[in-house]
């Protein structure tokens, strides 16, 4: 023990703080803020190695896993990226600077306290931006059809229809004649931006299906596309969120990790729980919520889901057949004991979750 280095490391754009714990040493050995250089930092940490071996971690952030890959590929140094949520704090800890986050994550690293995150590789994590860039595209879509609504209505033209974004909606609003050329300029501007961010988003969705049926992530995105509700997005987005499922000991563990187990406060005699904790990861979650909506229908199993089940292992086929009884159960019971729509959903997206771990790691039986 004496011979190991705990490095903490806090990480900023312009600079590093390090702190250095040697062994069981109750103070820190040398702190020093570096300047975020990779190569200063790998002539610190060979320098470091010389003396005997080392661990160090820092926590994610927005900077990603740049450091990490560079340290544990140049030096062969252990690199962890810690959770953020997850690191221990005291209730009376009132002060926060670099070197003392630098030296409490040594402290904890050495203590074995960190909770590490998966740590994607480039192709996942390539594959991953562009997934996450496609629901921004989305969200300025839907923000840019606000605009354009609401512009609208301000100006006294209202749509008869509940019905928008149709054929038919799109032909009334271009066969509106506006009294003045600045509101006609403003209208084609919001509508012109509309169209854009529609056409872009097909072309993405289009790139995300050749991605998903390429050779790293075909066989793993056939076997999610069984399940109803699950098509190319989002399994695609599950397989590089997640990478190795087999991480999970249990499909308990994978609907904690998403954050779509209850919240619980029990002590003694009392047992308190209230919504879902919606800790993890947030963009799985939410298109797992997204998918539970196809449970609701009592139509079966539509011609899609039943040509995306063909050539695939009957075992994941039955399975899936399996979940697609029990979900649509699941969503009428919780119906029938008076919880609300978003409540039921709720509950089939964490069985959901269950199932995919069942089909990513071949627990079928």
């Amino acid at each position: 023990m004496s011979n190991i280095y705990y490095v903490g490391m806090d990480v900023h754009k312009e600079t590093v703080e390090v702190s250095v714990f040697k062994g069981m040493a109750r103070d820190s050995e040398f702190e020093k803020t570096f300047r975020n250089d990779l190569n200063e930092l790998k002539r610190f940490f060979t320098t470091l190695s010389k003396k005997g071996s080392v661990k160090s971690c820092y926590e994610a952030g927005c900077l990603g896993y740049t450091l990490q890959r560079y340290l544990e590929k140049e030096t062969g140094i252990e690199c962890k990226v810690i959770a953020p949520g997850s690191i221990p704090r005291m209730a009376n800890d009132r002060i926060k600077t670099d070197r003392r986050d630098a030296r409490n994550l040594a402290k904890l690293l050495r203590s074995e306290q960190l909770t590490q995150v998966n740590v994607p590789t480039p192709e996942d994590e390539a594959a991953r931006e562009f997934i996450r860039s496609r629901s921004s595209v989305q969200a300025d879509l839907k923000r840019e059809k606000q605009r354009l609504h609401k512009f609208l209505l301000r100006n006294g033209y209202k749509y008869e229809s509940i019905k928008y974004w149709t054929k038919s909606h799109r032909t009334w609003m271009n066969a509106i004649v506006f009294q003045y050329p600045l509101q006609q300029e403003t209208f084609d501007s919001l509508y012109t931006g509309m169209i854009y961010l529609e056409e872009k988003l097909k072309r993405m969705n289009k790139r995300i299906e050749e991605i998903a049926q390429s050779e790293s992530y075909s066989e793993q995105v056939n076997k999610q596309r069984c399940l109803k509700g699950i098509d190319h997005l989002t399994a695609l987005a599950i397989v590089s969120e997640i990478g190795d499922f087999r991480r999970f000991k249990s499909a308990e563990s994978f609907m904690a990790y998403l954050g779509l187990v209850p919240r619980e406060f029990s002590s003694g005699e009392k047992i308190r729980r209230g919504s879902i904790t919606k800790c993890g990861n947030s963009h799985i979650r939410l298109l797992l919520v997204e998918a539970s909506w196809h449970y609701v229908s009592h139509k079966g199993t539509g011609v899609r889901v039943v040509e995306r089940r063909k050539g695939q292992d009957t075992k994941i086929v039955a399975y899936a057949e399996r979940c697609e009884t029990r979900l649509r159960r699941k969503y009428n019971k919780m119906i029938a004991r008076n919880k609300t729509k978003q409540v039921a959903i709720t509950a089939v997206a964490r069985e959901l979750a269950g199932f995919i771990w069942g089909v990513m790691t071949e627990q079928v039986a």
